[in-house]
């Protein structure tokens, strides 16, 4: 093999040509899966991805070229030869990243600005037993450890080999990745747009960095992301980063949920903010018009101080653990029927825990078509705060504020 693994060393001019061989290889040794060309630069406007797959034709080893859309997919089959002919045409004049996934390797071609290419390969994580096999395991899987900004932030080595003391930061970040990709694809977005994320609390970036490259380079959408950090080291560090790594349309920013102005927002994420910053957070999201909003709420200590223990709950509250899985349960459900009189379909469920917490659940808020109907909402609300004797919940004193709910409240 032309190839040195694990490696991306090769000068510029060489890489599309050993990518090919590798494809080729593949190909002879039977061990090809998939190949996808992304990042579009032709002159189709709705064309977003080419997914290449094997099958056979009259007996005969074939290519299928699926060509996907923006609302369609349109399927070509070619010989071998020809199907080569056809991807050799097709970079980097009308695909900028190729990704190929064999039975023993995955290769990332990638062309950037002024047509400096780079090659990354790293062998299978595991063994694949075939090309449907493999085919399937792929699918579950929304990011790729050979992205570059694995490495920069210490998730792989040099090698795009996964760290072992961060297997459970890249399950966390593809789990992200996955249950946003769920709701975009239920979303009112369009990926012909560019689509707005800001990222409250970021921390070290690892999924600012992760949503970024997804909308960029999986789904090659204009992808513009924000992320808003208090700690100026972090957001020195992630902008450093970004630029080292030339993601455009990536930046960081110094600031909080509360201090920073808001502005129209497609993505409104906020994960573990503390106490009553969750709630400025969804505040902020709907006030940015955001299609979808992702939190995962930490501490619930505004309610917990004002609960009142109806008489036929006081033996199970008179405990501290379940004082505390009260108030936080009470808390979200008031966040989560808050956000649908606002016009959006609200879910409530496990997340994966992020490395610092135990907290596990997330809010996802996804906007619907239709117009909220928000009076009996508002009534349950209502009939809530009443039976656990809440005066004052801050996402609701902010949407009243601002005149969200109406006179409903």
């Amino acid at each position: 093999m032309s190839a040195t693994p694990d490696s991306a060393v090769q000068s510029a001019p060489d890489h599309r040509a050993q990518f090919l061989d590798l494809l080729d290889t593949s190909l002879s040794q039977n061990a090809f899966i998939k190949l996808v060309l992304a990042r579009y630069v032709g002159t189709e406007a709705e064309l977003q991805r080419l997914i290449i797959k094997p099958t056979t034709i009259k007996q005969q080893p074939c290519l299928s070229f699926v060509y996907r859309y923006k609302t369609r997919d349109i399927t070509k089959n070619l010989p071998l030869a020809e199907a080569m002919q056809m991807i050799a045409g097709l970079l980097p004049e009308s695909f900028k990243n190729a990704h190929l996934l064999s039975l023993t390797e995955e290769v990332q071609l990638e062309f950037g600005k002024k047509g400096k290419s780079t090659l990354f390969t790293s062998k299978a994580q595991q063994l694949r037993e075939a090309p449907s096999a493999g085919h399937d395991r792929e699918k579950k899987r929304y990011l790729e450890l050979t992205r570059p900004f694995l490495t920069d932030l210490g998730v792989t080595n040099k090698q795009h080999e996964l760290i072992p003391a961060m297997s459970r930061k890249w399950k966390q970040i593809n789990k992200f990745i996955e249950v946003f990709s769920h709701a975009l694809t239920s979303s009112p977005l369009q990926l012909d747009q560019p689509i707005k994320v800001a990222d409250f609390g970021s921390g070290k970036g690892y999924l600012t960095f992760a949503i970024h490259d997804y909308l960029r380079n999986t789904l090659s959408a204009e992808g513009q992301v924000t992320g808003v950090e208090l700690r100026e080291d972090m957001v020195t560090l992630c902008n450093a980063a970004a630029a080292r790594l030339e993601h455009p349309g990536l930046d960081f920013q110094h600031g909080d949920v509360r201090s920073v102005a808001p502005s129209a927002l497609d993505v409104m994420i906020a994960l573990h903010a503390c106490d009553i910053a969750t709630d400025y957070a969804i505040h902020m999201g709907i006030r940015s018009g955001a299609s979808i909003i992702m939190c995962s709420p930490c501490c619930h200590k505004q309610i917990r101080l004002q609960i009142q223990s109806p008489s036929l709950l006081r033996p199970m509250l008179q405990y501290g653990l379940h004082m505390g899985q009260q108030a936080e349960m009470v808390t979200d459900s008031l966040r989560a029927l808050l956000l649908e009189a606002c016009g959006y379909e609200t879910k409530v469920f496990e997340f994966i825990s992020l490395e610092h917490t135990n907290k596990n659940k997330m809010i996802l808020a996804v906007k619907r078509a239709e117009a909220a109907k928000p009076a009996e909402l508002l009534a349950r609300i209502q009939e809530l705060k009443t039976f656990y004797g809440i005066q004052e919940q801050c996402l609701e004193s902010l949407l009243l504020a601002d005149g969200f709910l109406g006179d409903a409240a």
